[in-house]
């Protein structure tokens, strides 16, 4: 088990009696990163199947990367206020610094600005771990020079995190971290005094794997959300949630970007879901936490004076 060497760690998992706000059993919470990579850098992953030899610059992935920045970007802005929805933009440090008019843009939308490290390039696995909390600590300040405010939610390019991740962002203060595939609901990370909430990604609605890596038809997009909504309606007892995702590079392109819409369309429409953000969604997990310990404290303390009596 890595998690072996933090013997402080402690995690609390949500109980099947567990639901969203309003009382509903189905989440969807959505989701679009807005990525930078290093001036001699691109996307590894691209439409472009056959890779450069090794030390010539990629320029058409390049490229392909900047449509997120000079086109992808404003249209998903519009999607979303199209439909009503907030959502979670996963956001480089580079691109607060390079685009802080963008990104100030979308922060007043009312979408939530989410910690991505300084470049995709920069991952966490990689850093030591003093590298690793200046990163976090450079993507904040970058964060409240440009917004006026903290972060408070980190996912790391790649969603993998170093084994002292966590941690580090617990005591820097985030409340919720997007960097783990173990689970189908948040769970809470506690290490002593300082604690944070994992919301577990989901990859079955993301335009990236399915439309570039696996080279599926936008509408595979839509099929696949309807089918685990109607599977979830069914036959899960407990809570369920999922995150819809485009990117900015990917997805915002007109002929992919219907699919993305259609979600949201069909979310909208139903009432038996709660549409929220990740921040939302982390501080009713902890509001929920907080109040079944209490409920434990008190039924311990009723045992134990029952056998005094």
């Amino acid at each position: 088990d890595l998690r072996l060497n933090q013997p402080d760690r402690s995690e609390y998992r949500l109980p099947e009696s567990f639901r969203w706000p309003g009382g509903k059993k189905i989440a969807c919470i959505f989701r679009t990163p807005f990525e930078g990579w290093a001036d001699d850098s691109w996307p590894k992953l691209s439409p472009m199947g056959n890779p450069l030899k090794p030390g010539y610059p990629d320029l058409n992935a390049r490229a392909w990367a900047d449509y997120g920045h000079r086109r992808g970007i404003f249209r998903v802005l519009e999607v979303y206020a199209r439909n009503k929805i907030r959502g979670a933009f996963t956001t480089n440090g580079i691109m607060i610094e390079r685009f802080p008019e963008i990104v100030r843009q979308i922060d007043g939308a009312g979408h939530e600005i989410v910690g991505h490290s300084y470049t995709m390039d920069q991952i966490s696995v990689y850093m030591t771990k003093a590298q690793e909390r200046e990163n976090i600590r450079h993507n904040q300040r970058l964060a409240k020079k440009v917004l006026g405010k903290p972060l408070a939610g980190w996912a790391n390019p790649r969603g993998t995190p170093s084994l002292h991740t966590s941690k580090l962002l617990a005591e820097e203060g985030f409340l919720w971290q997007g960097d783990t595939l173990n689970e189908d609901l948040p769970f809470l990370v506690s290490f002593g005094k300082h604690s944070i909430v994992q919301i577990p990604n989901t990859m079955e609605v993301n335009d990236l794997p399915l439309i570039v890596k696996h080279g599926q038809s936008p509408k595979v997009f839509v099929e696949v959300f309807q089918e685990w909504l109607d599977w979830c309606r069914k036959y899960e007892r407990g809570a369920v949630k999922i995150d819809p995702t485009i990117h900015s590079h990917v997805g915002a392109r007109p002929a992919n970007i219907w699919a993305f819409e259609r979600v949201m369309q069909i979310t909208n429409k139903a009432k038996d879901i709660w549409i929220g953000s990740r921040f939302e969604m982390a501080a009713h997990v902890r509001k929920f936490i907080a109040q079944e310990q209490m409920k434990a404290k008190a039924a311990g303390k009723t045992k134990t004076g029952s056998r005094k009596r």
